[in-house]
């Protein structure tokens, strides 16, 4: 079997080697008690895109920093609720797809909401008031300004609005919301399990955002995480701050937040990735304490992975059943 990572039985217990900041937890404790202070001002808009038995609406709210934040929302029509409901979050620099991706969760009685990213392919808003580069790299955005001005913090607490706007609503359940996504949505969806604990199930594929270090050790920066190697050419040639400047990062790495999942978690695994290696998804699962199960490709890297979307719309409908 070919091997890009460490070998499998190595991998299974693998818990990363990214620094992890004393008070993370107090760091994410105060973060959300801002944000339980914070005026969403949410706006629901019907949009031009409509079926028989979906509800779609155009759903924007106010985020940190005064950005507009937009979702695409679809309920059933009709019918009782309250509704499960399904979280997507998508994939770096993209958006928030089309909306008859979502139609067969609807089909079946879910309620989704589907979040475009600040600053990338989407419909929210940006707004960049830091030192260093923004030319390219999310990661790296706020470094040089501490770790209150991590741009990752902001959209890790876009999940979290998301998630309670979505549970307030009357025909949704908030004891039955899921969340999905792959690679930086494998990421925001491990992120929002992590800082909202009443998400119920979480299925996340490949998730980027997870052990920094090990991707430098690996010299794997070169694609998703090569705005890594970019501030370091820029910002410290020297290295003399590279334990820092990880620390730092580490209130933004996932496998640091996961321990605080409650939800139930199918994560897809892929063995050949070189650009979320192995052993960064591994490091996020095996730190995660709660109910939990992985589907494992041991032929694939990042890329569509058959069957995958079949096993996430199963897992769901379990939730749906309970």
């Amino acid at each position: 079997m070919p091997q890009l990572d460490f070998p499998l039985q190595k991998l299974l217990k693998y818990t990363g080697v990214n620094p992890c900041p004393e008070d993370i937890d107090a760091y994410w404790d105060s973060s959300l008690h801002e944000l339980d202070l914070f005026q969403y001002n949410v706006e629901l808009k019907k949009a031009s895109f409509q079926t028989d038995f979906a509800e779609c609406f155009d759903l924007t709210f106010t985020g940190f920093g005064g950005v507009k934040v937009y979702s695409k929302y679809l309920k059933p029509r009709g019918g009782e609720g309250p509704f499960p409901a399904i979280l997507e979050f998508h994939g770096y620099t993209g958006n928030s797809g089309d909306w008859s991706d979502k139609l067969k969760y609807v089909a079946e009685g879910f309620c989704v909401a589907a979040m475009d990213c600040r600053g990338q392919g989407g419909r929210s808003r940006d707004i960049i008031d830091v030192a260093g580069p923004t030319l390219q790299g999310h990661i790296i955005r706020g470094l040089e300004d501490g770790r209150d001005h991590l741009m990752y913090r902001y959209l890790f607490m876009d999940t979290v609005q998301l998630a309670r706007i979505i549970m307030n609503f009357p025909e949704v359940d908030e004891n039955r919301i899921g969340a999905t996504g792959g690679s930086q949505g494998g990421g925001l969806t491990l992120a929002c399990a992590s800082l909202e604990p009443r998400i119920k199930f979480a299925a996340p594929v490949f998730p980027f955002l997870s052990d920094y270090k090990r991707v430098w050790d690996l010299d794997l920066d070169l694609d998703a995480y090569k705005e890594l190697r970019t501030y370091f050419r820029q910002y410290d040639p020297h290295h003399f701050r590279e334990n820092d400047i990880f620390t730092l990062l580490g209130y933004i790495d996932v496998k640091n937040l996961v321990k605080r999942i409650r939800g139930k978690v199918l994560m897809g695994i892929t063995l050949l990735d070189n650009i979320c290696p192995p052993s960064t998804q591994f490091a996020a699962y095996n730190n995660i304490i709660s109910e939990k199960q992985y589907s494992l490709y041991y032929d694939y890297g990042h890329e569509l992975l058959p069957g995958i979307n079949d096993d996430i719309f199963q897992f769901f409908m379990e939730m749906k059943n309970q």
